[in-house]
Order: structure tokens, then C-alpha cells, then sequence
């Protein structure tokens, strides 16, 4: 069964940074991609960042409003995704999940809460 374990949300005060972390498991083939996204209250969910597995190259994108702020990574022995959250603003106070894709199905986690505010 598969498994897809996201961690690292909190409460930060603006300009702070946290790091999240996507666990996937129980996998017998490795992700194609990885992606993070958020939703906040009233807003439809959108895609903060993705990474791509691309043998000898791998391919990251990210929104424009995170640019230069967020960096998206992978460990590979430990089928893991994270983003390094940096110079958080407000805006990015939402619920951040991890989709997973493996065999052209998607596997989502349970979300993480992220909160910035003074």
C-alpha cells in the first residue's frame, strides 16, 4: 500500500523559513514526479512546486510567487521530497500537500499546515 507522509508545517513569524518534508512508501517502482502543492481558505489549490526525475538530469519549477524563495529536493535512497520554505510571507499561510506519481497514478498525502504570521 502506498503511502504518501508530508511533515514539517507550523507556525512561523514572517520572514521566517521551515522545511517540509514528503515521505513516500510502500512503493516497488520509483516516482516519475513530485509535486507540492497549497490551498488556502476560499482559494483553489494550486502548484507551488514540482520535481521531475530525469535519470542524470532532474528538472524542478515552482510558481512565480515563490521563486527565489522555495527550493524543492529529493533523497532518492529515501524516496523522499522536501521544500525549504525561506523569507515567508503571509500569502503563503495554507495547507501544503505532496502528490506523488507513480505508473502514471497519483498518490496524494494528508497535508501539512503551514502558518506565517507575527
Amino acid at each position: 500500500q502506498v503511502r504518501v507522509v508530508e511533515s514539517g508545517g507550523g507556525l512561523v513569524q514572517p520572514g521566517g523559513s521551515l522545511r517540509l518534508s514528503c515521505a513516500v512508501s510502500g512503493i516497488t517502482l520509483s516516482p516519475t514526479t513530485m509535486g507540492w502543492y497549497r490551498q488556502a481558505p476560499g482559494k483553489q489549490r494550486e502548484l507551488v512546486a514540482s520535481f521531475t526525475y530525469g535519470g542524470n538530469t532532474n528538472f524542478a519549477n515552482y510558481v512565480d510567487s515563490v521563486k527565489g524563495r522555495f527550493t524543492i529536493s529529493a533523497d532518492n535512497a529515501k524516496n523522499t521530497v522536501y521544500l525549504q520554505m525561506n523569507s515567508l510571507k503571509p500569502e503563503d499561510t495554507a495547507v501544503y500537500s505532496c502528490k506523488s506519481r507513480i505508473a502514471s497514478r497519483d498518490y496524494w498525502g494528508q497535508g501539512t499546515q503551514v502558518t506565517v504570521s507575527s
